[in-house]
């Protein structure tokens, strides 16, 4: 079912909803980086979606914000509004067909077109393998992988037909880039999310759309227990900086959402608080050869140790998160 709001008269739907909308999001500024662009934002009515629908409208963006729970969503909307930007809500699940499709829809007939999409609707069934459930694994994998795949089938299907240009901003995560205990299920999804991002861009290339995924780090309802309790810093004055505050993430997906970023595409990110890294993919670190003949088990046996003296990778399992530039519960780089 898709719920569209009016379109936003001068004065906002109320004075508490206005002042809170004025005090996140700030006036709408003439131009910005996105200045009259539509974008589609999944999972937006909480946590980091919220925040990037809330700042690619402030940029200039009109929105569709994409969230399953309508009451969530409404607000998120509501506040665009209040501010003086444009926003229509599309509720319903985006790893199902009829709402992926109903999304590039809803963007078409309000606006007639569509700019960017980004993909950040996701859940957390986090459990240790042995554990783990089918329904647990089914649960995540669906909403992350074809909850991104869904949406960016359409939206390229449009961009291509069309002959329109468009950007993808896909989310991927550090449990996937590294691997996280206890989230073999979440892992998968978003190591398979950085390389769908990096095909979607070589596919996409020649017809003017760039993808890229980030990796963000933040404090959301699902990541609470990682990234420590929520703060309270209305009395800790403006110069307060909350690292792991989730709208942190936003500024750099209405940068890969702009024109700003030129041809960037295909790669992955990593954000945080006021840190915005580049991660590099898998590359070989160490060979061994066996001069033009078949190897045997025995033969690698013998030699196996060169590939890690060689790399310097250490062959036991690793903690591969102990490895983040900054750590998961206090700013402090490692």
């Amino acid at each position: 079912m898709t719920t569209t709001v009016p379109t936003p008269v001068s004065s906002p739907p109320g004075a508490v909803l206005a002042e809170c909308a004025a005090e996140v999001l700030g006036r709408v500024p003439a131009m910005g980086l996105l200045d009259g662009r539509i974008v589609i934002v999944t999972g937006a009515g909480r946590g980091i979606g919220r925040g990037e629908a809330l700042e690619l409208a402030r940029e200039g963006a009109r929105v569709v914000v994409n969230e399953l729970d309508a009451d969530a969503g409404e607000q998120v909307v509501d506040e665009i509004t209040a501010a003086g930007g444009e926003a229509v809500l599309d509720t319903g699940d985006c790893s199902e067909d009829e709402t992926a499709q109903s999304l590039i829809a809803t963007a078409l007939d309000r606006w007639g077109r569509l700019d960017a999409l980004v993909n950040n609707a996701g859940i957390l069934r986090d459990r240790t393998i042995a554990k783990m459930s089918a329904d647990e694994w089914d649960a995540v994998i669906k909403v992350h992988l074809r909850g991104h795949f869904l949406p960016t089938h359409y939206a390229c299907a449009y961009w291509k037909e069309s002959g329109n240009q468009g950007r993808i901003v896909c989310t991927a995560s550090t449990s996937g880039l590294l691997g996280n205990f206890g989230q073999a299920n979440y892992g998968t999804a978003k190591a398979g999310i950085a390389a769908f991002s990096t095909i979607v861009a070589m596919e996409m290339a020649r017809y003017g759309v760039r993808c890229n995924a980030i990796a963000p780090a933040a404090r959301t309802r699902m990541t609470e227990s990682a990234y420590g309790a929520f703060k309270d810093l209305s009395d800790e004055g403006e110069e307060s900086f909350d690292f792991w505050h989730p709208d942190n993430v936003a500024p750099l997906v209405a940068y890969l959402c702009s024109d700003t970023a030129g041809d960037i595409s295909g790669k992955v990110f990593g954000v945080q608080g006021d840190a915005v890294e580049l991660y590099q993919p898998f590359t070989s670190a160490a060979v061994i050869q066996n001069h033009d003949a078949r190897w045997t088990a025995e033969g690698i046996a013998a030699r196996a140790h060169e590939l890690f003296d060689e790399s310097g990778i250490e062959p036991e399992v690793e903690n591969m998160m102990a490895k983040l530039r900054f750590s998961m519960t206090e700013r402090s780089t490692l």
